[in-house]
């Protein structure tokens, strides 16, 4: 009869685990990097719209 092979599964599952959160740590900067680029392009079309109110305003 044979045997299962417990440790090959726990190893299996550790991969899957491990796989798992590798890729929500990748999602979490993807997120964080494009938070931190919309902020860059706010403040920079807040000076840009700065200068057009300045300009109509005289």
């Amino acid at each position: 009869m044979a045997r299962t092979n417990y440790s090959f599964a726990k190893r299996q599952k550790e991969l899957e685990k491990q796989k798992k959160k590798e890729e929500k740590m990748k999602k979490k900067e993807a997120r964080k990097k494009g938070l931190l680029e919309e902020e860059s392009g706010e403040v920079t079309e807040a000076e840009g719209g700065g200068t057009l109110e300045e300009g109509s305003d005289e």
